[in-house]
Parts: structure tokens; C-alpha cells; sequence
């Protein structure tokens, strides 16, 4: 049986909104002197670099749905919405969606908003019977929606690192998100470290750290 999109374990476009809102009432809250230009977390990639990052997955997986919302159109199920993706320099993000520097952090927040707030709208209109490419499988709009959170909430947990913030997002997200995602994984009464774990960010009792992870995209039969 597919996961229906109604069902009480599958995440939801609400559910993706509402961590999209934390994520960004989080980021609001770091110094007026934060340094963006530092890592975040264990990635190779600033702060700044991994906001774009995020906003890019957002717009992206958006974009991948979007056809659907045409009617006879169809999306791509062997490759990504050929979009122009570029590096600004060697090791750094491949990404089509940039800030204007100029524009501050607030102008980079404004780009996560709005990339988010597309993939949010996208999600509640497209036809549960879709399917788009994931490198990770075939997705239906519930596994574009469980990708989109786990980017936001483990990548918030990246950034929250480099700006040291508290991040501690809501563990009804992190339980729904770990089902559709992670079938690999037992969920814990800790879904968040069950989460950072699966994602390979940190240990967890009585399970050696991951050093080699993926999520399934594809709706499970």
C-alpha cells in the first residue's frame, strides 16, 4: 500500500511550514555580529553557503513537482529540471539559487522564505499520484515533502552550530520525517537524535556513528 499523504505518519505540507518558520525565526535571532562566513557545523560549506544550499533544495524540489500542476505536462522522472547550477568557487555548494550579498542577511533569509514558501505551496496542490526523479528514488509529493524537512531541520542543526543557537525542532516532525524516509532506521523515544543520527551528524546510544547514510524517496509499496 503507497503512503497516503492523509495518513497520521506521513509528513505535511503544514508540518514543512511550520519547521520553515522555525528555521528562520531561529536564524533571526543570531547576533547582529554573527560571522556567516564561518562553518557550519561539520560541513565544508559557511553558514551563508548552507542557507543558499537550503533555499536551493526548497526551490528545486518545487520545481521538480511544479509540471504536474499544468495538466498534461509531466515531471521529469530520470533527472532534475534542467536549471543552471554553478559553484562560486571550488568545494562550494552547485547551486541555481544565490542572495544578493548586497542585501545582508536579512536578504538571505528572505531567499530561504521564499524558496521554502513555494515548495509549501507546490506541496499542498500537487496530485498525491505524482512522481518526480530523486537520485534516492522516485518521489511521490509526501517524499518531497519529508526530503524538504529533513534538509531544513538537520541543516538548521548545522547552521544553529556554526552561529551557536539552540535548535531543537518539534519531535512530531522528526518521527514523521524518520518514517517516510528512514525505513532502515528504528525510531527511539529521542526522534531528534534518532534524526541527527540517521543523517550521520552525531551518535547515539548504542549504535556506532554513520558514516555512510541515504534516505528512499520512493513511496513504499
Amino acid at each position: 500500500m503507497i503512503d497516503s499523504p492523509d495518513s497520521p505518519d506521513s509528513p505535511t505540507a503544514d508540518d514543512l511550514a511550520l519547521a520553515l518558520r522555525l528555521a528562520v525565526d531561529t536564524l533571526r535571532g543570531a547576533p547582529a555580529d554573527a560571522d556567516w562566513s564561518r562553518p557550519a557545523g561539520t560541513l565544508g560549506w559557511s553558514c551563508w553557503e548552507t542557507v543558499e544550499h537550503l533555499a536551493d533544495d526548497l526551490l528545486a524540489y518545487a520545481a521538480q513537482l511544479g509540471p504536474a500542476l499544468l495538466g498534461p505536462a509531466r515531471p521529469p522522472r530520470d533527472r532534475y529540471v534542467p536549471f543552471v547550477a554553478t559553484r562560486r568557487a571550488p568545494g562550494a555548494p552547485n547551486n541555481f539559487v544565490r542572495a544578493d550579498p548586497d542585501s545582508g542577511v536579512e536578504g538571505l533569509l528572505e531567499v530561504l522564505e521564499a524558496s521554502g514558501g513555494l515548495m509549501v505551496a507546490v506541496a499542498r496542490v500537487t496530485p498525491p499520484e505524482t512522481r518526480a526523479h530523486h537520485p534516492w528514488g522516485l518521489a511521490d509529493p509526501t517524499g518531497f515533502v519529508a526530503m524538504s524537512l529533513v534538509e531544513t531541520l538537520v541543516h538548521l542543526h548545522d547552521l544553529a552550530t556554526g552561529l551557536d543557537l539552540p535548535w531543537t525542532p518539534p519531535a512530531d516532525l522528526c518521527e514523521r520525517t524518520l518514517t517516510r524516509l528512514f525505513p532502515d532506521v528504528s525510531v527511539t523515544d529521542a526522534p531528534w537524535p534518532t534524526l541527527l543520527w540517521a543523517t550521520g551528524r552525531a551518535p547515539l546510544p548504542g549504535h556506532p556513528r554513520r558514516t555512510d547514510w541515504r534516505w528512499y524517496a520512493a513511496p513504499r509499496e
